[in-house]
C-alpha cells in the first residue's frame, strides 16, 4: 500500500473516524457500481451529510482496503472509489491512480477512465466484498409503481409551474447551462409524444429540463426523476438515429430541495437535479 491509512475489517470496534465514514460510504458505492452510475463528490457528500472535502480520507481508506483484499484473494478488486468524480470534469479524484504519471490529452484520459469504470461496473463480487467486511448493502429503494394522484387533472397548468418554466427557458444559467443556449423552447414534443417542459438545443447539446415548482408534492418530484431517465434515453436514441455526436441529457429543476430518500434515488439513477431554482434569481 502506498499510504499508512487504516483499512476496514469485519470487526468495526475501534474504527477511527475515517474508517467509520468508509463503512457507510462503501455500501453506497457498491449500489452505484451495480447501477453502473458514477457519483459526484457533492452528491455523495449530500447523501452522507458530509462536506465533499471530508470524503478524501474515507475514500482513501476504501482504496487501501480493496488493495488488501486483492492481495488476500489473489485477484484484482477494482478501485470502486474511482466512481466518485469531479462535477466539472467528470474525472475521478486523487483517491485513485488511473491517470497518475501519464501525459495524455483529455480524450485519451476519458478512454482510460471509461475502461477502468467498465471493470468496476462489471465486477461480480461487490456483495461478497461487503460481506467480507461485515457490511450490509444499502436498503433497496422502492420505485413505488403506483399511479400518481393528479391534483390538477382536467385543470390548466398551475401559474407557479408556468412562471418557473418560462423563467428557466430564458435563463439557462439557472439550471447551470450556458446562456448561449437562450432561449429554450417550452412544451417541446419528443418523437415519443412526450412533452418536455423546456428544451435547450445547440450544435453540441440537446438538454431536456423537467420543471417542478414549489407546489409539487414529493411523489411528483420522484416522478420527475424518472421522467428525466426517460427523456435522456429518448434523446440518446435520437442521437443514434441521426449519427450525431452532441451531448444528450435531461435535468430536473425544482424550486425546493430533495428529501433524503430522493437524494439516494437521484444518485442511483444518475439524474442531474438542480435544487432551489427561483424565478427571482439574477443571472
Amino acid at each position: 500500500m502506498s499510504t499508512n491509512r487504516p483499512i476496514l475489517t469485519k470487526d468495526p470496534s475501534g474504527d477511527n473516524l475515517s474508517q467509520k465514514r468508509a463503512r457507510v460510504t462503501l455500501p453506497i458505492l457498491v449500489r452505484q457500481a451495480m447501477a453502473s452510475q458514477r457519483i459526484t463528490y457533492g452528491n455523495l457528500g449530500k447523501e452522507l451529510g458530509l462536506h465533499h472535502r471530508a470524503l478524501r480520507y474515507p475514500l482513501g481508506c476504501i482504496g487501501d482496503t480493496l488493495l488488501e483484499l486483492s492481495k488476500r484473494w489473489q485477484e484484482d478488486v477494482p478501485p470502486i472509489q474511482g466512481l466518485v468524480v469531479n462535477q466539472s470534469t467528470g474525472m475521478p479524484g486523487g483517491s485513485v491512480n488511473f491517470l497518475y504519471g501519464q501525459k495524455i490529452d483529455s480524450r485519451q484520459k476519458e478512454i482510460i477512465v471509461q475502461e477502468k469504470l467498465g471493470k468496476i461496473f462489471s465486477y461480480p463480487k461487490w456483495l461478497k466484498v461487503l460481506d467480507e467486511l461485515g457490511l450490509s448493502p444499502v436498503e433497496s429503494l422502492n420505485p413505488q409503481f403506483k399511479q400518481p394522484v393528479d391534483h390538477h387533472s382536467g385543470s390548466s397548468e398551475s401559474n407557479a409551474h408556468k412562471q418557473l418554466k418560462d423563467y428557466i427557458a430564458q435563463h439557462p444559467r439557472s439550471v447551470e447551462l450556458n446562456k448561449s443556449l437562450t432561449p429554450g423552447e417550452t412544451e417541446f414534443i419528443l418523437p415519443s409524444g412526450d412533452v418536455v417542459d423546456v428544451m435547450f438545443q445547440s450544435a453540441r447539446r440537446r438538454i431536456a429540463v423537467e420543471v417542478k415548482s414549489h407546489i409539487s408534492p414529493e411523489t411528483d418530484i420522484r416522478r420527475g426523476i424518472f421522467q428525466c431517465v426517460k427523456y435522456r434515453a429518448i434523446l440518446r436514441a435520437c442521437r443514434s438515429l441521426e449519427g450525431g455526436t452532441y451531448e444528450a441529457d435531461a435535468i430536473l429543476a425544482i424550486e425546493g430541495s430533495l428529501s433524503k430518500e430522493l437524494i439516494a434515488v437521484r444518485n442511483t439513477l444518475g439524474v442531474k437535479v438542480i435544487e432551489n431554482v427561483r424565478v427571482e434569481d439574477s443571472n
